[in-house]
């Protein structure tokens, strides 16, 4: 069981570290309204992961080639709104008032949808979690569970740690925030172009 626990933790680990278009985005709220209302967004993962996880289990070893093409063209088109609304930010100088009402329930609600259809879950579930969970799980379940365990404990304190440590950066001078928020939308713009130009190719 520990050994399915420690995998967990450096796959949880593994996923929020690589940079992909939900890191992106996480970075960019942290930088717009400040670590304490974008902190829900490192919650996004438990909520949107169950059909994720049920699908990718369901067809483990492959996802189906046109399940990935709409993937691939609703996250780009998302991307693309949120580019949008960040560069909109930047253009204006703006950064979000710290107090706002169910703003954390906006960012956490934009969250969920971001990685609900972002393709790269339900490949690394088919291809590198899944596989792994499946196997602790027949060995026992008590290991099916630790994994999950390790993995979602490890991902969101990761994702949280992203958080915390870019939206200190608002912090440290606007011009800082303003060039690092502008990276941000550069970053989600490219993302964007780079799912749609997947959607269309495949």
């Amino acid at each position: 069981m520990i050994a399915y626990l420690l995998q967990g933790v450096g796959y949880g680990f593994a996923g929020a570290a690589q940079p992909g278009p939900f890191q992106t985005y996480v970075i960019s709220q942290a930088l717009k309204v400040g670590w304490r209302r974008a902190l829900t967004a490192a919650f996004a993962p438990l909520i949107s992961d169950g059909p994720i996880i049920f699908l990718a289990l369901l067809a483990l070893s492959q996802v189906p080639a046109s399940m990935q093409r709409v993937l691939h063209i609703a996250s780009g088109l998302f991307l693309a709104y949120l580019a949008w609304r960040a560069a909109r930010s930047w253009r204006h100088g703006r950064l979000a008032p710290t107090t706002s009402p169910n703003s954390s329930d906006r960012t956490l609600l934009k969250a969920v949808v971001m990685n609900l259809i972002s393709p790269g879950p339900y490949v690394y579930w088919s291809l590198v979690a899944g596989p792994t969970f499946l196997a602790g799980w027949h060995a026992a379940p008590s290991s099916g569970i630790a994994f999950l365990l390790g993995f979602y404990s490890t991902l969101v304190a990761t994702f949280a740690a992203i958080i915390v440590t870019f939206g200190a950066a608002r912090h440290l001078g606007p011009r800082l925030t303003h060039v690092l928020l502008g990276l941000s939308t550069v970053a989600l713009a490219c993302f964007a172009l780079y799912q749609l130009w997947l959607g269309a190719t495949r």
